[in-house]
């Protein structure tokens, strides 16, 4: 259980996604002028990474592995499909991506307006296939601490993109000089968040 709360705790303040990985900046950048917008695209990459990350475990695990199909026949021992990990793990979030967009759509009316115009943003979202890779590259065991690194990730890029969002809702009005209005302030401001988050690390995870 402890390793588990490490985990979740490291990807979302030490690794995080954003100010650690700069994975996600696109939407970040372009998204987080008002809170409101901010939380509705944070929530849905947290459930994406949520779900993704141990999905793409699972699969990795039991069929693109060296001898993960062994399962199916002995014969399989030695075949080895890594190399088709990388468009498997793209198959898999646009396949979840438009599948979660028709189940909120369906059943729940009022979160998809809400939530709707992010759902297919967070299909090109590049934090959703580094929350894949990242699980790959860190070979996590289960597949709860594979479950546990996306939701914090996950949890890591709402909290930024949310927390830019408050803060450029703050300077609106702020006086601002002319050439670092906009996107130069916002760079700014993200140079700082990452600073600040840096401290996270003398954590003993």
């Amino acid at each position: 259980m402890e390793n588990l709360i490490s985990i979740f705790v490291k990807s979302m303040f030490v690794d995080n996604m954003i100010f650690a990985f700069y994975l996600g900046m696109c939407s970040y950048l372009a998204v987080s002028k008002t809170v409101k917008t901010s939380a509705g695209l944070g929530i849905a990459v947290f459930f994406m990474l949520t779900i993704t990350v141990p999905v793409n475990y699972f699969i990795e695990k039991y069929m693109l592995k060296q001898g993960s199909l062994v399962w199916l026949d002995a014969d399989f021992a030695s075949l080895d499909l890594g190399y088709l990990s990388f468009i498997v793990f793209i198959a898999v979030i646009a396949s979840m991506t438009q599948l979660i967009e028709m189940i909120v759509d369906k059943f729940f009316p009022p979160l998809y307006n809400s939530l709707g115009i992010f759902l297919p943003l967070i299909a090109v979202n590049c934090a959703i296939l580094g929350g894949a890779l990242w699980m790959q590259e860190r070979e996590y065991s289960t597949l709860a601490e594979a479950t546990s690194f996306g939701a914090g990730s996950g949890l890591g890029w709402f909290l930024a993109i949310v927390a830019m969002a408050a803060i450029r809702e703050k300077i609106r009005y702020s006086n601002i000089p002319a050439p670092l209005r906009g996107l130069g302030i916002t760079f700014i401001i993200t140079g700082l968040m990452g600073i600040a988050f840096m401290t996270f690390l003398g954590i003993k995870l």
